[in-house]
């Protein structure tokens, strides 16, 4: 292989691989329909001007066979008149016409064919344009949702790893530890009211039982229920004594009991 054909597919490959890439399918289905319409304008104009040929043909043809006709009536006039010389002129005439009519005849009979084959070409033509335009939208519309949804994928591929999402996460994460950080210092707060309230039941008891105890200091010896003794007889020193003793007792035990 030749060094310039190697460079030439080289060149070509290149090319085709430029073209591929920037052909548009939308834009390539709105180009050929174009050209299809081209061809069906110039089609058109074939079919036209083989009709108006044909039409031309036809008209001479007519003419001629018509000249024809007469010359043959000419020439049966002049012999019935006995005119022979006459008559043979007509038929010289006549056969210039049926001639010149014959040839017309074989050129319409080839330009009836061709317009008929250009008219179903024509007719073939614009049934293939209208089911090109049909599919060209279909395509279309195919093309559209293809790129709409590789669009779709490439941007959840970049939400997933881009710099939005991570944001993302990162507040989550961060609204997770706000809130990890608010239900402890609740926890917190609602064990350091329970301990207070907590003291200050204990702390009402611990006054309650001191202030019975100024009143049972203040106002004399008492029961065990915290009523006044009933007055006594006066006794001797070591009765008192003993009784002091016992009220003593009691306290102690009242104390120890708190």
């Amino acid at each position: 292989m030749g060094l310039f054909d190697r460079i030439s597919r080289v060149v070509r490959a290149n090319l085709n691989d430029v073209v591929s890439k920037a052909e548009d399918p939308e834009k390539i289905l709105e180009q050929s329909i174009i050209d299809m319409q081209e061809d069906l304008v110039q089609l058109r104009q074939a079919v036209a001007r083989s009709i108006a040929g044909q039409k031309r043909t036809q008209q001479q043809y007519n003419q001629n066979q018509t000249e024809a006709n007469n010359w043959d009536s000419r020439a049966r006039l002049a012999l019935s008149k006995g005119d022979e010389n006459l008559a043979r002129e007509a038929l010289g005439r006549k056969k210039t016409h049926a001639e010149t009519a014959a040839t017309l005849k074989t050129s319409l009979d080839q330009q009836t064919t061709q317009v008929d084959a250009l008219k179903r070409n024509l007719i073939a033509l614009e049934s293939k344009i209208s089911e090109a335009k049909t599919k060209k939208d279909m395509l279309k519309a195919r093309a559209q949702a293809a790129k709409a949804n590789e669009q779709l994928q490439n941007t959840v591929g970049r939400l997933g790893t881009g710099s939005a999402m991570g944001a993302f996460e990162r507040m989550e994460e961060k609204v997770m530890e706000l809130e990890a950080r608010s239900t402890a210092a609740q926890e917190l707060t609602g064990n350091a009211l329970e301990e207070q309230f907590a003291m200050l039941e204990s702390g009402n008891d611990v006054d309650d039982e001191l202030a019975a105890l100024k009143a049972q200091m203040s106002l004399g010896p008492a029961t065990a229920s915290g009523g006044a003794l009933p007055a006594a007889k006066p006794t001797s020193t070591s009765s008192s004594n003993a009784a002091v003793d016992n009220e003593l007792e009691d306290l102690k035990k009242q104390l120890d009991n708190l």
